[in-house]
């Protein structure tokens, strides 16, 4: 994703009003144009109801802080009132506070030169009036921080400042009871980035556009931000250079570590109501009618047979049913696989890779295991490791009982060919965009199937995370639900095929090793306790 324009684009554009734009800075605003209307616009009659669809940290908050010292500092006939603040976390409303005072000593500086009184910071340390998420004014009205809990603003009135409002509990809870504000002259400002097109923030962003509510809107993207001087003012603080190159640059890496949220986050585009990471069209098109979905489920009673009767049953299903995939890969390219693990509940899903030469990842098959125990998958992946031509990584779902698995393959093959991965939202940010760009890329393959369709359809957008919710579930053509397991266990294919590990079994003469030889080779390696342990990356 690149945003509205590209990078060049935006250079181009910026190089063009270079002179305009080092007018702005040599005058040094306080407030950039945005700001300022923001401002004038609160400061107008008739907006009662402000609502601010915006892009992330462009200091909008930082404006509307001098709106709140503005008017809790004047007197009642002049128009003050109260100012509350509620956002859904103490740290917004901690910096929010800090911003008011650093603008009530601004403004307490120029009012002095008048002879007036804004606040009172005579004491010791200059904080007699500023407390806790609560600055008292000599005019009698306060700024107060508030909890994003509807009662709260119970028995108040002024003015009301929800911020990031899509992120709070209850939002429209919280604006019934800040709109009975409006009863008695107060005002109501609702500012956040998007989180979702079905968000009640979106809601009534769509009933204003369609003219449903009658309430004043806003709308800054990143790029208006930019246009009207954000970097050049984070240029002007922080003492850097300014060119238009420079803020290029900048754009497209602050898009980049967006990555696919930066439509939402930056671009005030709200994901769609399914919050679908991929479409059907994308995942259809990576899909291919010659690679099988290998489907097993052991006998009924299976966990209760004698040892080597489930031995014996298990070797037969991989000979019969893996080994003839696994004898056609190319003995030239570098395999491994990813493993999303589940054992009574869900499937467990095995999605072997071998890499080309163009990077791209060939799909020989789809492994799913419905209800088989534990040591049965260790026997499973085992033979598969043992089977696979210069064998180079395995990434293994460590979550929950997947652990066990994941462990005894990192003593078997060696830890730095497994990684075990616990899937985490911090995994999940890193990764699943990788996953999205193979997708896009052309760099995966899967099999033409429905249920695979539907498990890569289950990944949804959710506050900047891709995964597949916990509580998604489909029917799969088995007549079992399915919770959307072989995307986790792509999304592990594509991450195991970018690591830097040896490579077992790989001779000189590139010719595919024997599994006998795979098997000691795996086993030799699991009593090296000096190998890189590839599991810190699983806690990032």
């Amino acid at each position: 994703m690149s945003g509205p324009i590209s990078k060049e684009e935006w250079a181009k554009a910026r190089q063009l009003s270079e002179d305009a734009v080092l007018e702005r800075i040599s005058a040094r605003r306080a407030l950039l144009s945005y700001q300022s209307h923001t401002v004038e616009l609160l400061e107008s009659t008739g907006c009662e109801v402000l609502f601010v669809e915006k892009s992330r940290r462009i200091g909008l908050t930082w404006a509307c802080a001098s709106y709140a010292v503005l008017k809790a500092a004047r007197k009642k006939e002049a128009g003050g009132m109260d100012f509350m603040y509620i956002s859904y976390s103490q740290e917004m409303t901690r910096e929010f506070i800090d911003a008011c005072a650093m603008w009530c000593r601004a403004f307490s500086e120029a009012a002095m030169e008048m002879e007036e009184f804004l606040f009172d910071d005579s004491d010791a340390n200059g904080e007699r009036a500023i407390q806790a998420f609560r600055i008292k004014f000599s005019s009698g009205f306060e700024i107060v921080g508030l909890s994003s809990a509807p009662r709260t603003l119970r028995g108040k009135q002024g003015v009301v400042m929800i911020d990031e409002a899509a992120f709070v509990d209850s939002l429209e809870e919280l604006l019934k009871a800040a709109l009975a504000f409006l009863m008695w002259g107060g005002q109501v400002i609702v500012c956040s980035t998007h989180d979702g097109f079905d968000n009640h923030f979106n809601e009534q962003i769509q009933d204003i556009l369609a003219g449903k509510q009658d309430y004043k809107h806003i709308k800054i993207t990143f790029d208006d931000a930019l246009r009207e001087g954000l970097y050049e003012r984070i240029c002007l603080v922080t003492g850097k250079e300014w060119s238009p190159e420079l803020e290029a640059d900048w754009r497209a890496k602050i898009i980049k570590f967006y990555g696919a949220g930066a439509d939402e986050e930056l671009f005030c585009i709200p994901s769609s109501s399914s919050g679908t990471y991929l479409s059907r069209a994308l995942i259809v098109a990576r899909m291919k009618e010659e690679i099988p979905v290998i489907r097993y489920t052991p006998p009924e009673g299976f966990v209760d047979w004698p040892e080597d009767l489930r031995k014996d049953e298990i070797e037969d299903f991989c000979k019969e049913q893996l080994l003839p995939h696994l004898e056609k890969l190319n003995p030239k390219w570098r395999s491994g696989f990813g493993q999303d693990f589940g054992r009574s509940g869900d499937l467990s899903v095995i999605h072997p890779f071998q890499v080309r030469q163009d990077l791209s990842l060939a799909c020989p098959f789809i492994l799913e295991l419905r209800n088989v125990p534990f040591e049965a998958q260790k026997q499973i992946v085992f033979y598969l490791w043992g089977h696979l031509p210069r064998a180079s990584h395995a990434a293994l779902d460590a979550t929950g009982n997947g652990a066990y698995l994941a462990e005894v393959c990192r003593q078997k093959f060696g830890a730095s060919f497994v990684s075990e991965i616990k899937l985490s939202q911090s995994w999940y940010i890193l990764n699943m965009p990788k996953l999205k760009a193979a997708f896009e890329d052309g760099l995966i393959e899967l099999p033409k199937d429905d249920d695979i369709l539907a498990d890569y359809r289950l990944l949804k957008m959710h506050k900047g995370v891709a995964k597949v919710p916990d509580d998604a579930r489909v029917m799969g053509s088995d007549g079992f639900e399915r919770h959307g397991d072989s995307a986790p266990a792509g999304a592990l294919a594509v991450y195991a095929s970018e690591q830097d590990s040896g490579e077992v079994g790989a001779g000189s003469s590139g010719e595919r090793p024997s599994a006998k030889a795979n098997k000691d080779i795996g086993s030799s390696l699991g009593s090296i306790e000096t190998r890189a342990d590839l599991s810190a990356f699983t806690r990032m």
